[in-house]
């Protein structure tokens, strides 16, 4: 425990000291600006993307949507939602929202004892909102900027701050480390899967409406991401601020 410890804080640390090195021509909360200077490379991975995308991806998420109704996909949505409740409820901490923190705890208990594990959002009814929350949002918070814009194979859309956040959250996720210790890793590769699946699914109006609407669609996705990433980092609904929601893309 104590050379894991050890290991998430070096983490932490460089991941901290590297982003404010190369941040300054950006911060958390710029909603117009991001560093691109890999953006040749970034174009090229965008339309292995969309290749990848097309084939597979978007195959597999319609027919996900085919096969599985409305409310069973919501109750997929929600239990991937509870099961995300540590790292949500840790970067509220590490944020100072203790308000958030809170509905986290509330939302955890309710929905696990009372949704049935958390495939109903029986707190979401009782107007206890979730807000996705990670590590990137979380350095955003302590005035981090992006740092270089990424275009990551499969992924999609983030920057050195953002997906330096999510490896974070993975390693720190309670529910991973679990897994791994009890030697159940396809249960995690399971749920990585699924979530990709349902992410893929929730963004199926919203990106062919992108891929249909702009002129340039790498530019316009680009645009969309750091807006998205701003309302998220400032407590907003990016639907609600006019932003295309990419919330868990």
């Amino acid at each position: 425990m104590n050379k894991r410890f050890f290991s998430l804080t070096v983490l932490a640390a460089f991941a901290v000291l590297t982003l404010s090195s190369c941040a300054s021509n950006d911060d958390g909360y710029n909603t117009a600006e991001i560093s691109d200077p890999f953006e040749g490379v970034n174009r090229g991975i965008l339309e292995f993307n969309t290749v990848v995308d097309e084939a597979v991806l978007e195959p597999v998420a319609r027919g996900y949507r085919y096969l599985i109704p409305q409310p069973g996909r919501k109750g997929v949505r929600n239990l991937l939602g509870n099961l995300s409740s540590p790292t949500l409820l840790m970067n509220e901490l590490l944020q100072g929202d203790f308000e958030g923190a809170g509905n986290v705890m509330v939302r955890a208990v309710v929905n696990t004892l009372i949704g049935v594990g958390g495939l109903f959002d029986v707190a979401g009814a009782e107007n206890i909102p979730y807000e996705p929350e990670d590590f990137g949002q979380t350095m955003a918070v302590w005035g981090v900027g992006h740092g270089p814009y990424i275009m990551a194979p499969i992924l999609g859309p983030g920057s050195v701050r953002d997906y330096s956040g999510r490896a974070l959250d993975a390693y720190v996720d309670p529910v991973r480390l679990w897994l791994f210790n009890t030697d159940n890793e396809e249960w995690y590769y399971a749920r990585s899967l699924v979530t990709l699946i349902d992410t893929r699914e929730s963004l199926l109006e919203v990106i062919d409406d992108l891929r249909a609407n702009s002129i340039d669609y790498y530019a316009t996705l680009r645009s969309v991401y750091v807006q998205n990433r701003a309302a998220l980092v400032a407590d907003q609904d990016p639907s609600l601020a006019g932003v295309a929601d990419f919330s868990e893309y």
